[in-house]
């Protein structure tokens, strides 16, 4: 429910709304336009009688709010979200381009490709630490020590850095080490640790799960920012079809479905998307003209010889060739 204030409403009539609504067990959060000031209801407004909350002197209009999401709704929060990451603004006009190797494998690599994909434009080094992987045979990262490489790059090229969190019990690790901190698709529905995360002030990107719903999505960014972490970046990484040609269906429709339903910033992942590196080019120019906020694609100097997701990898000579058509595409929609 949100509830629209009258121009000239009194403050002690305003703070008896706001007694009111706590009576009932539910949260009230002030919305600040150009002209009006809100009230957005976040809780089980199911017991609030709307017809009531117009009564108040303070109420000019109350409306009933269908979807489940609150605090990620753009009814909420007209406006788009800016989220700052170690000095990047994510959600303005600018696209950010993130990039980096799917796994950090060695201090030399994780630096060397730091300083190309920088070179040619990105702006925020990937690189997985802790790799949740289908086999317990696989790679399965180089833990703490994979974050302790990547604090070179991050000080010495001021290059924020995000990498992927699978353990609860990791959580200050990643506070210390990391300016964003991934939830993969696989802990998107993970509600314990989405939990704790929404008691951190850390940047989160949060990716769609593989079979999960656009409003799926949304109620897990809503456990986050419920916790009182608003920094929360939304991620579409493609999900499962029955298409087997490609690794997983990217659903460009979900950028503009989500810029329309949430004030979020959105950004899409081309790699995990297709699984195959000659889409990531066409996948990531689709996603800047959907109008996504950014892209984050797997840069590997080597991808041949790459210890995690070498196939869907590009090296650091396609990435400065992709990076001269995102700036154009970037330009033509009038986004730098």
């Amino acid at each position: 429910m949100i509830i629209i204030l009258k121009d000239n409403a009194q403050r002690q009539q305003i703070e008896k709304l706001k007694n009111f609504i706590a009576a009932q067990g539910l949260k009230a959060v002030p919305i600040v336009g150009e002209k009006t000031t809100v009230l957005g209801l976040v809780g089980d407004t199911s017991v609030m009688d709307i017809e009531t909350v117009k009564l108040f002197k303070a109420v000019e209009n109350a409306i009933k709010v269908q979807e489940r999401f609150k605090r990620p709704n753009r009814k909420f929060h007209p406006e788009d979200s800016v989220i700052d990451a170690g000095g990047v603004k994510i959600g303005g006009k600018n696209i950010v381009v993130i990039a980096g190797p799917c796994s950090v494998e060695s201090r030399t690599q994780i630096f060397k490709v730091a300083e190309s994909v920088q070179r040619s434009g990105a702006v925020i080094l990937r690189g997985g630490a802790y790799k949740p992987r289908t086999s317990p045979y696989m790679f399965q990262g180089l833990k703490a020590e994979g974050l302790e490489y990547m604090q070179k790059p991050r000080t010495e090229l001021n290059m924020p850095i995000i990498s992927e969190i699978t353990n609860p019990a990791n959580i200050q690790l990643f506070i210390d080490n990391v300016d964003i901190i991934q939830v993969g698709a696989r802990n998107m529905q993970n509600f314990e640790l989405l939990k704790l995360l929404g008691e951190t002030t850390k940047p989160i990107l949060l990716k769609r799960g593989f079979s999960n719903t656009i409003e799926e999505l949304l109620m897990s960014a809503e456990y986050i920012m419920n916790g009182g972490n608003q920094n929360v970046i939304l991620c579409e990484r493609g999900i499962r079809t029955f298409e087997h040609f490609t690794r997983n269906t990217l659903d460009i429709s979900a950028v503009a479905v989500l810029k329309r339903l949430s004030h979020l910033p959105v950004i899409v992942d081309p790699s995990h998307s297709g699984g195959i590196n000659w889409l990531v080019e066409s996948l990531s120019l689709a996603a800047i003209a959907a109008g996504a906020d950014g892209v984050m694609i797997e840069v590997h100097n080597d991808p041949s010889c790459a210890l995690c997701d070498g196939a869907q990898s590009i090296n650091c000579e396609e990435f400065e060739k992709l990076m001269q058509k995102i700036n154009k595409v970037s330009a033509a929609i009038g986004r730098g």
